[in-house]
C-alpha cells in the first residue's frame, strides 16, 4: 500500500459505512444523554422527590453500569461471530429503544427515559468491542494508527455536535418533541450506514459465549493480563478517560465559577478541547510515519502535564462576565482557550497510537475480548473520576482549577511510566 493520507479511507466501502455508522451512534448517545439531562433540569425540576443533582448521577451511573454487566458477553460474541452482522444487529436494536425514548420525551414519562439510558449504555456495551476490533480486518498495518485517528475524531466531534445539537433544541417550543424525531432519525440513517459494512469473515468457532453477567467480565481481567505490553497500554488509555472525564465533568461549573461565563462558553470550552483531541488524533499517522509506533505518547503525557500546570495559573483572579465572543477577543481568556486546544492535541497524540498498538499486538480470537476488557477498565476509571471529584471538590473544597493541577501533576507519574512502556514495545513490535 502506498503512504496515502488517511482521510482516503473515507472515499472506501471497507471503512466508510463502518465510520459512518459509529459517528451517527456516538451523536445520538450524545443527543439523547443531554437532552434528557436539560429536561430533567430545566422542566421535570428533579424526578421521584429526588433532587436535580442525584437525578442526574442515577443517570450517569445507568448509562455506565452495562459496562461491568455484559463487556465479557459482548466480547465473547464479537470474538466469535461475524463482526458486520454483529453491527447491523445492534444497530436494529438503536431504532427499537430509540421508538420508546421518543414515545416517552413525547408524553413526559421520564422515569422511562432513565430505564432507556440504561439500554443504551447495553447497546453500547455491545457495540465497544466490535467497534475497535474490527479495524484490524479491514485495514492494513500502514493504515492503522490513521485509521484510528479518524474513528478518535469522529467520536470527539460526534459528542460536541449531539452536544451542541441538545443545547439548541432546547430552545425550541417543542423540545421534547423535537427531540424524539431527532432521536429516531438518526438511528435509522445508523442502521442505514450499518446495512453497507462488508463482512470481515472471520468467525472463531471455538470461542463459547457464556451468559454469566459480571463474571465473565471478572475473567476479561485474564485475557487481558495475558501480554503485560498491552495490559499497560489499556491502563494508560483509561487513564486518559479519566483525566478526559474529569475535565469534561467540570466545564460547566468552571465556565460559571471560573470564568463568569454563560452557556455559549461552557460550549466553547467544549469545542475547544475536542477541536485539539481531533487535530492531535489526524496528527498521529504524520509523525508515525504510518509505523505502529508508541514514539508520540511520551510527548503527549508532558503536554498534557505541562499545559495542566499553565492552565491552572491562566485561570483569571477575578474574572468579568464573558461570554464566548470575550473568551476569544480578551488576552486573559484566550491563554485558557489555548492551554484546553493543546490539552486536547496532546490526548489524542497519547490515545491513538496506544490503540493501534493494542489491536497490532493482540491475536485475532482474543481481540475483541481485549477490547471489552479495555472498555470496562475506561468505564472503572471513568467512575473513579467522578468520585475523586467529588471528594476533591466537595470533601476537600479544592477548586477546579486545583483539580485540574492535581490531575496535571499525577499525569506526570503516568509521562514516566509512559517512558517505560514505549521503550518495552519498541523493542517488542521489533522482535
Amino acid at each position: 500500500m502506498g503512504q496515502h493520507s488517511q482521510f482516503r479511507l473515507l472515499g472506501q466501502r471497507r471503512f466508510l459505512p463502518f465510520y459512518l455508522t459509529q459517528f451517527s451512534g456516538a451523536f445520538n448517545d450524545n443527543l439523547y444523554k443531554n437532552a434528557l439531562l436539560l429536561l430533567i433540569t430545566f422542566q421535570a425540576g428533579g424526578l421521584m422527590g429526588l433532587s436535580v443533582n442525584v437525578v442526574v448521577n442515577i443517570a450517569a451511573f445507568l448509562f455506565i453500569l452495562p459496562f461491568f454487566l455484559f463487556s465479557g458477553i459482548a466480547g465473547q460474541m464479537a470474538d466469535r461471530y461475524e463482526k458486520a452482522v454483529i453491527i447491523r444487529n445492534v444497530k436494529a436494536a438503536e431504532i427499537g429503544i430509540m421508538l420508546v425514548a421518543a414515545t416517552g420525551l413525547w408524553f413526559g414519562w421520564y422515569e422511562l427515559l432513565l430505564v432507556l439510558l440504561f439500554l443504551m449504555g447495553v447497546q453500547s456495551t455491545f457495540f465497544g468491542p466490535v467497534k475497535y476490533s474490527i479495524l484490524p480486518r479491514v485495514l492494513t498495518d500502514d493504515e492503522l494508527v490513521g485509521g484510528n485517528g479518524l474513528v478518535s475524531m469522529g467520536t470527539f466531534v460526534a459528542i460536541l455536535l449531539g452536544t451542541i445539537a441538545a443545547g439548541l433544541i432546547m430552545g425550541a417550543d417543542q423540545a421534547a418533541k423535537v427531540t424524539a424525531v431527532g432521536v429516531v432519525v438518526m438511528a435509522v440513517l445508523g442502521y442505514l450506514a450499518a446495512r453497507q459494512v462488508p463482512n470481515t469473515r472471520d468467525e472463531s468457532p471455538g470461542v463459547r459465549v457464556r451468559f454469566r453477567p459480571l463474571l465473565e467480565t471478572w475473567r476479561l481481567m485474564s485475557v487481558a493480563a495475558e501480554r503485560r505490553q498491552v495490559l499497560w497500554a489499556i491502563l494508560a488509555i483509561s487513564w486518559f478517560w479519566f483525566l478526559g472525564a474529569a475535565y469534561l465533568t467540570q466545564f460547566p461549573n468552571f465556565a460559571k465559577t471560573w470564568l463568569a461565563g454563560d452557556e455559549t462558553v461552557v460550549t466553547l470550552l467544549l469545542a475547544m478541547f475536542i477541536v485539539g483531541i481531533s487535530i492531535g488524533s489526524m496528527l498521529c499517522e504524520r509523525l508515525t510515519k504510518h509505523r505502529i509506533t508508541l514514539s508520540p505518547v511520551p510527548w503527549g503525557a508532558l503536554g498534557l502535564t505541562l499545559l495542566g500546570i499553565d492552565l491552572f495559573f491562566a485561570v483569571p483572579a477575578d474574572p468579568s462576565p464573558s461570554t464566548w465572543l470575550s473568551l476569544i477577543t480578551e488576552p486573559v481568556y484566550i491563554r485558557v482557550l489555548l492551554d484546553l486546544v493543546g490539552i486536547g492535541i496532546c490526548g489524542g497524540l497519547f490515545i491513538v497510537p496506544l490503540y493501534a498498538f493494542i489491536q497490532h499486538e493482540t491475536p485475532d480470537h482474543k481481540r475483541a475480548r481485549i477490547i471489552a476488557a479495555l472498555n470496562v477498565i475506561n468505564s472503572l476509571f471513568m467512575v473513579c473520576s467522578a468520585l475523586a471529584g467529588i471528594v476533591v471538590l466537595g470533601v476537600f473544597e479544592l477548586g477546579i482549577p486545583g483539580f485540574f493541577l492535581m490531575l496535571s501533576l499525577t499525569n506526570g507519574l503516568v509521562w514516566v511510566s509512559v517512558l517505560g512502556l514505549r521503550r518495552r514495545a519498541e523493542k517488542s513490535v521489533d522482535n
